[in-house]
């Protein structure tokens, strides 16, 4: 699977407004409105790029960027209101990789996101294929395909983006609210029960081992029963 995008924005409208786009595009994504947060998701979640507001409510948000660059070499998006030319300029001196000022369009944000991205991986970057369950369940993103014991599975863009969304963080569990939005990219009112009948369909298509693979955590959601493979 393809490393996540770290939001960090203490604004919960703009965080949720921008992981909505990112997922839209689609990207996984892990949000906080807290510094302390991201530090430890910095090294739990290990994103591809961080995306970051510098006015955090705990710590300077330039106390994360640093810890972004030393070491971990993340890529740094910052979102912010300082937008005078003194902090932009100091942001990019601390080793930011994009200055955003704030107010901004979600969709030119995801474009620069990308481009972060693609500078980083590299034109050269091979294709990742992840896999689980000791090598049974193989999710290959650059060709949008999931196999099951070597045989691609027929899957419709909303089972696609549930395979894609409990892999992200196996043994996760996921709300139907959650997947909604990871399959969506935004609410949808009436949508978060149907849920339920996709994940139905999606295991008819996984076979004898579905409920092990997809399994029920009742009273909450759904979340992936096989582990990455190292």
């Amino acid at each position: 699977m393809a490393r996540p995008v770290l939001v960090v924005e203490d604004d919960r409208e703009i965080r949720d407004l921008v992981r909505r786009y990112l997922e839209r595009a689609g990207h996984a994504v892990h949000t906080t409105g807290s510094g302390a947060e991201a530090l430890r998701l910095l090294d739990t979640a290990d994103p591809a790029v961080l995306v970051l507001d510098l006015g955090l409510p705990d710590i300077d948000g330039l106390t994360v960027l640093a810890a972004a660059r030393d070491g971990r070499q993340v890529p740094v998006v910052v979102l912010t209101a300082r937008s005078a030319v003194e902090d932009r300029i100091d942001g990019l001196r601390r080793g930011a990789d994009d200055y955003v000022t704030k107010p901004f369009s979600p969709t030119e944000l995801v474009l620069r996101i990308e481009a972060v991205l693609h500078r980083t991986r590299g034109a050269q970057a091979e294709r990742v294929v992840t896999s689980y369950g000791a090598g049974r369940l193989q999710v290959d993103e650059a060709r949008h395909e999931v196999r099951l014991d070597g045989v691609v599975l027929d899957l419709t863009p909303t089972e696609w983006g549930l395979v894609t969304a409990l892999c992200s963080a196996p043994g996760r569990v996921y709300s139907r609210y959650e997947l909604v939005n990871r399959v969506r990219g935004y609410e949808f009112a009436g949508y978060e029960r149907t849920i339920d009948s996709h994940v139905k369909n999606l295991r008819h298509k996984l076979g004898p081992d579905a409920a092990r693979i997809v399994e029920t955590v009742l009273g909450v959601g759904y979340r992936l029963g096989w582990s990455r493979d190292e």
